[in-house]
């Protein structure tokens, strides 16, 4: 059985499958993690302290999220374009979702050399 990641405030608690987030955005001391399902999630935590969190929640062979500047995670499965002078990135399954990002030139472009020499592997 896969492992869930577990995110829990004072008042919350979320459990959901690490294959089943598809980003997660910061706003100030809030974070917005979506869904594979459209769903949106808001909780009060930092990005910083979801990051640790999974961190110590996954294997550390384990490497599908990615933190790209200040306000984003993403979960490089559903990667599915990168364009970095636009500063747009489009995350995908081919199928059921499509949700367009913006993130920094800077850092869509390291991502896209990441994901290119990872590809050369």
């Amino acid at each position: 059985m896969q492992r869930r990641l577990v995110f829990t405030t004072s008042t919350e608690m979320l459990r959901v499958l690490p294959d089943t987030v598809v980003c997660i955005t910061a706003d100030g001391n809030y974070s917005t993690i979506t869904m594979v399902d459209g769903g949106n999630y808001v909780l009060t935590l930092q990005l910083g302290q979801i990051e640790r969190l999974i961190a110590g929640m996954l294997d550390s062979e384990d490497n599908r999220f990615i933190r790209i500047g200040k306000s984003l995670i993403v979960n490089r499965d559903y990667i599915a374009f990168i364009n970095p002078p636009r500063q747009k990135m489009v995350m995908g399954d081919g199928r059921t979702f499509r949700r367009e990002l913006t993130a920094s030139k800077e850092a869509l472009k390291a991502l896209k050399e990441l994901l290119l020499e990872e590809a050369k592997r």
